[in-house]
């Protein structure tokens, strides 16, 4: 028979629906067969809408193709699971069974796993597949026909001739004999259908286009689509999606959800919103595995033990516990979850990337499953051993004896004499013997132990001096872990492992699906489902109903990290709380009595909260846990403690110490978030201390920093619900009466007049946010707006000031004729009031009284004063000239209403006279002098470790801010060690070294957010002064790779690549060329005639060591230069050397002509220099607006004796923000 051509595309059937796999009401004529034979009403999977009973047998056959066509799914990024390589495809006829004679044409494929058969080469998923495990036999049946025949079914094809058909058989028959020959080998059997590894989740969904649900297994990166359950078990499917190339959401209805693919779309409908959950996460999971890397997973199985689960056996385990250094399976991962941090720290081989480092894979390969099981499984009864096969419950039970009792650990000689231990664990770290590392804090060795060498305290620090790093890897993650202990052995003093099974507790629930996110959006009533909950022995445990002897779940206590109980009616149900769990999952648990609820919280709090810390159970907290901490002294590891969050107070307990008075979050200093996405660090700065909250798990880390930082903001609109001061001022007050204390006291009208609306609106909005991150500069806000912006605040304030209750009180009093008794009464009313409210007002009228001091400037006296202020405080809208009289009063009388002393006066009097003296001294000089400036500076890297707090006055040079830094770390300076501050630039990847005679002030006030300053030494100082030691002549000159970046409208945009460019640097200027020009044999410079293509000031310019990587430079040698023009736009551009000689050459030739030689200290001072105190008591010593001649006058007016004019002169009150 001829052989003939394959047809077109364009005869080809075709997908033309993307919504489904099926036409609605379709009948593939393919598998009605099948319908006879199963007795099931079923619609097979036509990838289109048209009926291929409209094929003829006459289209054309493919025969053998050597090298098949691509497929669709080909040419997708591979997940981890590698696609099979295709043994044999082409065109065939099948015929249904049952006698019918309708032949069908089907692309058919084979590969090493399936027997798959599709509409069309172009289809992406299949009608029908079969595993080449299920196949039995494959036999010829009459002309060009052939069967593959399986334990239950029979699929019958036809070849376009005999010699196809042979070359079919043949491709089957092997395929089916190497199959037989790997299940052999792996210890399976032959002709099982199912794969050791269960599904993750399975299910019967209804899928649109389908009359019947399907059945649906998630299993690792793949989701199968099966006709029934029947078909599920005997592994013949419809088709598989491979998850690397699928994406799940979901759809309108409640339901419903989709699993998007490049070519199709599977729309599907749960029974429930909770099991449409629980398939959302699953799908999640399995694109995530289908997404993960088999790179470290490869090199870590290079061991031969590392290939088998050290706990249960099984093959290609692809999770390990990286503090056990044991390399485990998917099954064994979870129990080991449930185990705690402080047992067992779980990570994917596969997907948490960051993680393996190359010290931890070496780690693994000296280590491993050989030495974990010599040591931890060297006395495990053949009977207790676990099996692949082996249920949960069996699992739990022996890794809590192998791993939390070390019941089958290989006991060290030096077992139960931990003095012995400590010492033969220092000297073990130092050498590279692992193992014996290992079972000495296997059984009981102290981790940071004293060495008794007080320059290298710890094992830690032992194995670091002796240069061994895989010792140095293992101790830091065996910090916490925790000390194997058999019952008999009184447990180990640390909260975390306490759990007291004596509470009990049981009734109905309402549960939602447990979620590994938290729950932004509100949860339904429909999406809870009743459960029986019982309370016992440490263990929560949820049933179907009363009489249900299995659990749906549980969850232990000891693996409870938070319990948090959202405001009233949050979701579906009035009350509600949710429980977070070391396993990264959060449950949510609803009901309608308040009484039933407050309940089941206490049993839970008490079930998994340890008795040192049960002081927090007194009072209804809205969030209590443990978090990994660093505080006080004890910086260099961190520790773990129990927290409570009570309305904006968070109370902590401490290991070492009783319950820690609480923090007053809307008092803070300070409230920040530092580090990465993968490693987060809350900073939380009170006056007298500061507390480093780790996020070591993402998601209850994630819901402690969401709710801290809403308990610190300010709550409603009432003065005590504001952010506060130490001196309970509200920090919005603070802010805007300490800006104009410092820039406008002599601003003419001030308070009078109104600043712009929407600028004082954006303002108002700011403060009213987050007063505390507020920074209000010179130059960004004007007076007049934050004036405006301070009184509309106290205008709105819902009670007012001086309150509703005793606002006549107030304005009563200012009626009284008597002086004295009037002075008398304004001082019993302001005991009267809130404390908030006493501060605030003591704190306004001090600066009032300031305010009029220098009304020969800024013609505000007390009455003006009193017109504006009276109707703001009092709310009277200008009906009540009482109002202004209370005012004008408390201000003329300021010293005897607020008992203000000599002493207060006097520091008040020096702090307004040195700014005004500073502003006279800097007007005259063309300078201005800032005020102290609190700045972050890092010791050679970014750590929190490393950060030092400075204070920064206008005059320190960057060589005195390194000295500071080197004193306060005792850090000794060697000869040639030339430590340096460097301003780093995260976002452009450089860095720059500054200049030693440097201001550093002006350098802060341009930095990014981007951007820090650290302290480290400069590598290559010493190579660029034997350069210019020996350089001759004040210019350079060559060709270097350039590319121009200019800042358009703020966008950034790059233009163009790297060019060649000739480069001159003198004493005046950088000049570019485009190519090199004829130079002068006496000079070796460019001819003058020839004009450069841009020229640029050297001292104007930024020179940062470093281009991004986005940009792709030639070469790894290069620096990026910063020009800022006259107008103040700036232009940036690269520069790229040809080697690291020739880039310190340029480098320490602009350091040269920048600096007029002088490019280091020819003496540097060794002495700590002592830092001129420019901070007056509470104010920054930052300049006050207005002219010469005004502040002269001003300053005169000022340094009179205040106790002698009329009225006497003072500052606001001694207080902080």
């Amino acid at each position: 028979m001829t052989k003939k051509e394959d047809p077109p595309v364009s005869q080809v059937p075709r997908a033309v629906r993307v919504a489904s796999l099926l036409s609605e009401g379709e009948l593939s004529g393919d598998d009605q067969g099948d319908e006879a034979e199963d007795g099931h009403a079923y619609e097979d999977i036509p990838n289109g809408g048209w009926h291929t009973s409209s094929l003829s047998s006459s289209l054309p056959s493919s025969l053998l193709i050597p090298d098949p066509r691509p497929h669709p799914m080909d040419g997708l990024p591979v997940g981890p699971t590698p696609s099979p390589p295709v043994i044999k495809a082409g065109w065939l006829d099948k015929n249904p069974p049952q006698g019918s004679y309708i032949y069908q044409k089907r692309w058919v494929r084979l590969d090493t796993d399936h027997l798959r058969y599709f509409d069309s080469n172009k289809d992406a998923y299949s009608k029908r597949f079969v595993p080449v495990a299920c196949i039995s036999r494959v036999a010829a049946i009459g002309d060009q026909k052939f069967e593959v025949i399986t334990n239950n079914r029979t699929f019958a094809f036809r070849a376009e001739s005999d010699a196809e058909r042979k070359e079919w058989m043949q491709a089957l028959q092997q395929a089916v004999a190497e199959q037989r020959a790997r299940a052999r080998l792996s210890s399976a059997h032959p002709l099982g259908v199912q794969g050791s590894e269960p599904p993750d989740h399975a299910g019967s969904l209804e899928l649109r286009g389908f009359k019947n649900k399907l059945y649906v297994a998630v299993v690792g990166d793949k989701v199968q689509l099966y006709k029934n359950l029947e078909e599920y078990h005997l592994g013949i499917g419809i088709t598989f999606v491979d998850m690397s190339v699928g994406n799940v959401k979901e759809a309108a209805d409640r339901r419903g959800f989709d699993l998007t693919t490049p070519y199709r779309i599977f729309s599907f409908l749960a029974e429930s919103e909770l099991e449409k959950e629980q398939w959302l996460e699953a799908m999640q999971r399995a694109i995530a595995e289908a997404l993960s890397t088999w790179e470290v997973a490869e090199r870590i199985w290079a061991m031969a033990p590392n290939r088998f689960c050290a706990d249960c056996g099984a093959a290609q385990p692809d999770w390990a516990s990286i503090n056990l250094c044991v390399v485990i399976c998917k099954r064994c991962a979870g129990e080991h979850r449930g185990l705690g941090a402080g047992i067992s720290k779980v990570r994917s081989l596969k997907m948490d990337r960051k993680v393996w480092t190359e010290t931890l894979i070496e780690l693994f390969l000296q280590l491993g499953n050989a030495a974990g099981n010599r040591f931890w499984a060297a006395n495990v009864p053949p009977s207790e051993a676990l099996q692949p096969s082996s249920s949960p419950g069996a699992r739990r039970c022996h890794l809590e004896a192998k791993y939390r009792e070390g019941k089958y650990r290989r006991y060290h000689p030096l077992f139960g004499n931990q003095e012995e231990l400590d010492k033969a664990l220092c000297a073990a770290v130092t050498t590279s013997d692992l193992a014996e590392t290992q079972a000495l804090l296997g059984c009981g060795a102290g981790v940071n132990c004293f060495s008794g060498d007080p320059e290298v305290p710890t094992p830690l620090a032992l194995a670091e001096q002796a240069g061994q790093t895989l010792q140095m890897e293992f101790l830091r993650n065996n910090r916490t872990t925790e000390v194997p202990r058999l019952d008999s052995v009184r447990p180990p003093e640390k909260h975390y492992s306490v759990v007291l099974p004596t509470v009990s507790h049981s009734s109905f629930l309402y549960k939602t699906a447990s979620a590994g996110k938290l729950l932004q959006d509100r949860r339904a009533r429909e999406e809870f489902s009743r459960r029986w909950c019982v309370l016992s022995d440490g263990v929560l445990s949820y049933y179907e109903n009363e009489r249900a002897v299995t659990p749906n779940g549980e969850i232990r206590a000891s693996e409870i990290v938070c319990l948090a109980v959202p405001t009233p009616n949050t979701h579906g149900f009035e009350h509600t709380f949710e429980v977070y769990t070391e396993g990264e999952r959060l449950y949510l648990f609803g009901l309608e009595s308040a009484e039933l609820a407050r309940e089941w919280v206490k049993c839970i709090a008490k079930a998994f909260v340890p008795p040192p810390a049960e002081d927090l159970l007194a009072r209804d907290f809205e969030r209590l846990g443990r978090l990994p901490y660093k505080a006080g002294l004890s910086l260099q590891r961190a520790q773990e403690g129990w927290f409570a969050l009570l309305g904006s107070e968070l109370h902590a307990v401490f290991p070492e110490g009783p319950c820690e008075e609480p923090l007053q979050l809307r008092k803070l200093q300070e409230l920040s978030v530092q580090g990465d996405s993968e490693n987060q660090v809350l900073v939380l700065v009170e006056r007298r201390r500061t507390l480093y909250i780790q996020g070591e798990r993402r998601l209850d880390f994630t819901g402690w920093l969401g709710a801290i930082q809403k308990a610190a903001a300010s709550s409603g609109d009432t003065l005590s619900e504001q952010q506060l001061g130490d001196s309970d001022i509200p920090v919005i007050v603070y802010r805007c009466v300490d800006y104009i204390t410092q820039c406008g006291l002599t601003s003419e009208g001030i308070y009078r007049k109104c600043g712009q609306t929407s600028k004082t609106q954006r303002l108002l909005e700011s403060l009213r946010l987050d007063a505390r991150s507020v920074r209000l500069k010179e130059g960004e806000q004007h007076v007049d707006d934050v004036s405006s912006a301070l009184k509309r605040f106290l205008r709105d304030l819902p009670d007012g000031l001086f309150t509703r209750v005793q606002r006549l009180a107030w304005l009563e009093a200012s009626e009284i004729e008597d002086e004295e008794e009037k002075v008398s009464r304004y001082r019993e009313l302001l005991v009267r009031l809130p404390p908030v409210n006493r501060a605030t007002v003591k704190a306004l009228i001090s600066h009032l009284y300031c305010v009029q001091c220098f009304s020969d400037t800024n013609q505000m006296n007390t009455h003006n004063l009193a017109i504006v202020f009276g109707p703001t405080l009092f709310q009277t809208d200008g009906q009540d000239y009482k109002a202004g009289r209370v005012v004008e009063d408390l201000i003329s009388h300021y010293v005897m209403v607020f008992s203000v002393d000599e002493e207060e006066l006097r520091k008040q009097r020096e702090e307004i006279t040195a700014i005004v003296k500073m502003r006279v001294a800097g007007t005259a000089s063309g300078t201005q002098h800032a005020g102290d400036f609190i700045c972050t500076v890092y010791l050679e890297e970014k750590k929190a470790e490393t950060e030092q707090h400075v204070k920064i006055p206008a005059s320190m040079t960057a060589e005195e801010l390194t000295l500071e830094i080197l004193d306060r770390r005792n850090v000794g300076i060697r000869e040639k060690d030339y430590w340096t501050c460097f301003e780093v630039n995260e976002r452009e990847e450089a860095e720059r070294p500054l200049h030693f005679a440097e201001k550093v002030l002006p350098i802060l006030h341009g930095l990014g957010m981007d951007s820090y300053l650290v302290v480290k030494k400069h590598q290559s100082m010493e190579a660029m002064l034997l350069y210019l030691a020996s350089h001759v002549g004040e210019t350079k000159h060559g060709m270097m790779k350039f590319r121009e970046d200019r800042s358009l409208l703020g966008l950034g945009l790059p233009s163009g690549g790297f060019h060649d460019r000739y480069f001159i640097l003198n004493s005046s200027c950088l000049r570019l060329y485009k190519e090199v020009r004829s130079q002068r044999p006496w000079s070796g410079a460019p001819e003058t005639s020839h004009r450069p293509e841009k020229e640029w000031p050297v001292r104007s310019l930024k020179i940062y060591l470093g281009v991004k990587k986005k940009l792709r430079p030639p070469t790894c040698w290069g620096f990026t230069v910063v020009h800022e023009t006259e107008k103040h736009e700036k232009q940036q551009w690269y520069l790229c050397c040809e080697t690291q000689m020739e880039l310190r050459e340029w480098f320490a030739t602009f350091l040269f002509m920048q600096h007029d030689g002088l490019v280091w200290p020819s003496e540097p001072s060794r002495v700590s220099r002592a830092v001129p105190e420019v901070r007056l008591g509470s104010v920054s010593l930052i300049p006050l607006r207005g002219s010469e001649n005004e502040m002269r006058r001003s300053v005169a007016a000022f340094t009179a004796d205040p106790l002698s004019c009329p009225p006497a002169l003072s500052l606001r009150p001694h207080w902080e923000s």
